[in-house]
């Protein structure tokens, strides 16, 4: 993979409160999971900011009135390269972390792996589409652990 690959995974942070380790690697590794799953990537804006931020961005554009740990919206059309944005709560994240008993940055792999999956047109809204996108996320998180992150 190229520096120039590389970029079209950005991170972008409207919340300054943790630090994300590995940037390269992890850009890497978003990128393979692309391509593992057989598609090609414009760009992906991974945007990290507040419960607030993303539960105003959920009433407007999704008419949801609940918080939320990620919302993804895709601009590309179908067959073509992905182009998203992909906002992810902190606060959310460090929640969900305590509650599901993971630490901070690998409930963070999941959420990030879980967008990243959305775009792959995985879905969970059922409980068949939930098991195997869980699945997803398990393998994928299995696969980057070991390759020098700490979870």
């Amino acid at each position: 993979m190229t520096k120039r690959d590389i970029k079209k995974i950005r991170f972008h942070y409207l919340n300054q409160s943790f630090y994300l380790p590995n940037r390269t690697l992890l850009k890497t590794f978003i990128l393979s999971l692309f391509e593992k799953e057989g598609f090609e990537v414009q760009e992906v804006n991974y945007i990290f900011c507040s419960d607030e931020y993303l539960l105003e961005l959920n009433r407007t554009y999704l008419n949801h009135d609940t918080l939320t740990d990620i919302i993804t919206f895709q601009y590309s059309e179908a067959f073509q390269p992905i182009l998203s944005d992909v906002y992810i709560s902190i606060e959310r994240v460090r929640e969900n972390a305590v509650f599901y008993k993971n630490s901070f940055i690998q409930e963070l792999y999941r959420v990030l792996f879980h967008g990243a999956l959305h775009l792959c047109n995985y879905g969970d809204k059922t409980k068949k589409e939930t098991v195997l996108m869980r699945r997803k996320e398990d393998s994928y998180l299995k696969a980057y652990v070991p390759r020098g992150t700490q979870a």
